[in-house]
């Protein structure tokens, strides 16, 4: 697992615009990667919508999305609830797995490999300055936020 002081992992994606997007995009500048497993399900939409809301107030840092869903989907998630920042499309898990997010997960006693909800703010020199493994959707804002103020 990656923790503070850690070089993020690079990664190259695809967005929900089918434009491809790399950390080296926000060189100097701080982003919050955060990951949900699936788009326009309840969870993953309440964080997406929690942190589109409080977008305008975290000065320039961006934020960027990322689920295994392909182009299509993220787009169509995008549109709907009108998300102005990029969500990125890791459908072969490679970035996923680079952030130690792609785990075995467990529900009704079914095994089965999926995205566990996390988050990273990442400073503008390209080091981890948060992590937030298995966040919930509601502290995803909350805790950027704190993390803005100190």
């Amino acid at each position: 697992m990656l923790a503070s002081g850690d070089r993020a992992p690079a990664l190259g994606l695809l967005d929900q615009d089918g434009s491809k997007v790399s950390l080296s995009s926000f060189k100097g500048r701080r982003v919050l990667l955060y990951f949900y497993p699936k788009a326009d399900t309840p969870g993953c939409t309440e964080q997406t919508c929690l942190l589109r809301d409080i977008s305008k107030k975290i000065g320039d840092v961006s934020i960027v999305g990322v689920s295994p869903d392909a182009v299509d989907k993220q787009k169509k998630f995008a549109v709907k609830y009108k998300v102005g920042f990029p969500l990125l499309c890791d459908t072969e898990q490679v970035v996923s797995l680079k952030y130690g997010v792609w785990q075995e997960k467990s529900l009704y006693g079914r095994k089965f490999m999926g995205i566990v909800r996390s988050a990273f703010l990442i400073g503008p020199t390209g080091r981890i300055e948060e992590a937030w493994y298995k966040i919930s959707p509601k502290d995803t804002p909350a805790r950027l936020l704190k993390a803005l103020e100190s």
